[in-house]
């Protein structure tokens, strides 16, 4: 694994990672406990009441916040809510993915996809636009109420609409599919502001909407990120799907926007601590963290933004070194040290990482870092 640059934040290293921040746990796990085993457009409109707080979510197996549909995490107008991207657009847009076959392994320098290996089959789904906000987590946390509101039902957060119900198939376990939320993971919730603030300077949550609602939420473990995205309609996107998003499908792109090298503009991704001013200079700040979808030229083939860059992302599979073949709408659900991550953040100074084929190793899923983030997937 390449390690990222030593700023003033808590890095992961090789297949172990540390906790940070306030809580100063010295658990190896971090604070959230031990680690578990275990196209178009479609966008939602909010409403004009930015003061009502979401109490409810989506429950069962997934679900889709389709044309029409506004999620829980957007229930009104207002920063990081109904004001993202160029166009000042919901935050909660969802774009269609058409699914495809292409290669999970595979080298481009700019010419074309070369050495590849590992195809994979994806069925359509889609693809949040954008990283998730300061100001749409804000609802979600609303709705846990210090962990006597809501939490995910079992079996939640499986891809529903394959396989008839069962989600995607393991390929670390053949024949088994998604289980979804496990009742023990509610005790890896741990949204309180001492925890969601997991290092001083570097954490964009504030214990009260202002102007950081613009910017994704980070210090966030595997578990918070699942049950985001359960109670807003949603599931994590496997390792599979996210790739296959990132290299425009059997384009098999060198970058997701392309092969134009992404420079210190900020254009095309936000890394090597460029934003804002391309100054190349980490200050320990979140200077260096740009509101969602502010690397306008980045856009995925589908109009993704940030697909890499700003945040490292987490995935819903554990990390295998190597994949499993053949795979058919799978993920590594079965067993693994840590959940596989996309990297490259606002402190990647390898432009390496902002490939779309690179591959980091896997993160413990209790830990918590200012610079991962996530998204959320849909059903189709």
């Amino acid at each position: 694994m390449k390690t990222h640059a030593a700023f003033l934040f808590c890095l992961a290293v090789g297949w172990v990672s540390v906790a940070c921040g306030s809580n100063g746990s010295s658990d190896p796990l971090g604070a959230g406990g031990t680690n578990a085993s275990g196209g178009s457009n479609t966008t939602a409109s909010g409403g004009s009441n930015a003061g009502g707080a979401a109490t409810g979510g989506a429950s069962g197996t997934g679900g889709s916040t389709g044309s029409g549909t506004t999620p829980p995490s957007c229930p009104s107008s207002g920063p990081g809510l109904s004001d993202c991207g160029v166009s000042g657009e919901s935050c909660c847009t969802s774009v269609k993915v058409p699914g495809g076959t292409f290669y999970r392994t595979y080298t481009n320098d700019g010419s074309g996809a070369q050495n590849t290996a590992d195809p994979a089959t994806i069925s359509d789904f889609r693809l949040d636009k954008y990283l998730v906000t300061v100001g749409r987590f804000r609802h979600f946390v609303a709705a846990w109420d210090q962990g006597s509101g809501y939490t995910p039902d079992v079996g939640s957060g499986k891809h529903a609409h394959l396989s008839g119900g069962k989600g995607l198939a393991d390929s670390g376990a053949p024949g088994d599919y998604e289980s979804g939320w496990i009742e023990s993971y509610n005790n890896k919730l741990g949204l309180t502001n001492d925890t969601l603030q997991c290092q001083s300077g570097l954490s964009t949550w504030t214990s009260s909407p202002d102007a950081n609602d613009k910017l994704p939420m980070n210090c966030i473990n595997w578990f918070e990120a699942y049950a985001f995205c359960i109670w807003d309609g949603g599931f994590l996107a496997s390792e599979a799907e996210y790739v296959y998003a990132a290299a425009g499908g059997t384009e098999q792109r060198r970058f997701p926007w392309g092969a134009t090298s992404p420079g210190n503009g900020n254009q095309y991704a936000i890394w090597g601590c460029n934003y804002p001013d391309g100054s190349g200079t980490c200050d320990g700040t979140l200077h260096n963290i740009a509101p969602v979808g502010a690397a306008r030229a980045g856009a995925g083939k589908w109009g993704h933004l940030d697909l890499v860059g700003n945040m490292i992302e987490w995935y819903l599979d554990y990390y295998a070194a190597s994949y499993a073949n053949p795979c058919t709408d799978c993920a590594n659900l079965h067993s693994g040290s840590g959940r596989a991550p996309r990297d490259g953040y606002y402190g990647a100074t390898d432009e390496t990482l902002l490939q779309s084929s690179y591959r980091n190793n896997g993160f413990y899923p209790a830990n918590r870092f200012p610079s991962y983030g996530f998204r959320c997937a849909r059903s189709p």
